[in-house]
């Protein structure tokens, strides 16, 4: 049974651990003031790209089936911990994505944005990792998404028949969903050539095209960054603020723990002093 004085330290520890969650909600609560508007600005650039390459699907009960043969998965995630389960969600629906294109006879390499992200895949098909990129600066901007959507390109992302982006999508303080993108090069002939309602000079076609298709992915990387920032501190504000709690709980029930050994020595000292007197008497 611990003793006083070890019950007493664990009920210190768990207070400046309160203290340090406390303020950790306040700081996320903060910053998330900030993603929130970093978001919406964001947005613009998912909105004229959606014409081109389709709307986002939600990632819940998705089958995959209309990826081409060879896709670049690309996953948003962070690069700290201590924010509920963001990096988990996204990790488990790009499990099920591979899984699901091997059972289609399809192929998947895998991008990753996001230290937490790495540690956590590179434990899955660490052969499929083409490239990881951790430590990126916060906040984010439009320039540093396009040093990412450049690396990704580097990478051979333009080999491959279709960029598919996972992310978290913010939708308010406690909720968020995920997401994927499916970004495609502008390629083929006839019928299928892209943007047959448009004249392009002076430069040919197809240059035209592959650096539009480099734009798209940087707005695309952009939006989900920006998404994902958000859902990111929202879900920090709300494991932080469940983590004071439980550390409230918990500081409760040691003292009561510490009332309870503290009366048990004081009856122990009474009974003795009791005895020792009645000792005396006799």
């Amino acid at each position: 049974m611990a003793t006083e004085k070890q019950i007493w330290n664990q009920i210190q520890s768990t207070k400046n651990i309160q203290k340090i969650t406390s303020s950790m909600k306040m700081v996320s609560a903060a910053k998330l003031k900030g993603d929130e508007g970093r978001r919406l600005t964001a947005i613009a650039f998912n909105n004229w790209a959606d014409a081109l390459n389709g709307p986002p699907q939600v990632v819940e009960d998705a089958t995959f089936e209309e990826l081409p043969q060879r896709s670049l998965i690309v996953t948003i995630q962070s690069d700290k911990g201590l924010c509920g389960g963001i990096n988990s969600f996204i990790t488990k629906s790009v499990k099920n994505c591979v899984t699901s294109l091997q059972k289609q006879g399809k192929e998947a390499d895998i991008a990753i944005i996001g230290d937490k992200g790495r540690g956590q895949l590179r434990r899955f098909q660490p052969d499929r990792i083409q490239v990881s990129m951790t430590e990126v600066l916060s906040p984010g901007n439009y320039t540093l998404a396009a040093a990412l959507a450049s690396e990704l390109i580097a990478a051979g992302a333009g080999d491959y028949d279709a960029v598919v982006i996972f992310y978290n999508a913010y939708k308010n303080a406690a909720t968020y969903t995920q997401m994927y993108k499916v970004i495609k090069p502008f390629s083929g002939e006839g019928e299928d050539e892209p943007l047959l309602a448009y004249e392009f000079e002076p430069d040919t076609k197809s240059e035209v095209l592959a650096d539009l298709h480099e734009y798209i992915l940087t707005s695309q990387i952009y939006h989900s960054w920006m998404d994902g920032a958000a859902a990111e501190q929202s879900s920090r504000m709300t494991a932080m603020e469940n983590a004071s709690k439980n550390a409230g709980e918990l500081i409760g029930s040691l003292t009561l723990k510490y009332n309870r050994a503290r009366q048990a020595r004081i009856t122990t000292e009474l009974i003795e002093i009791i005895s020792g007197a009645s000792a005396l008497e006799d």
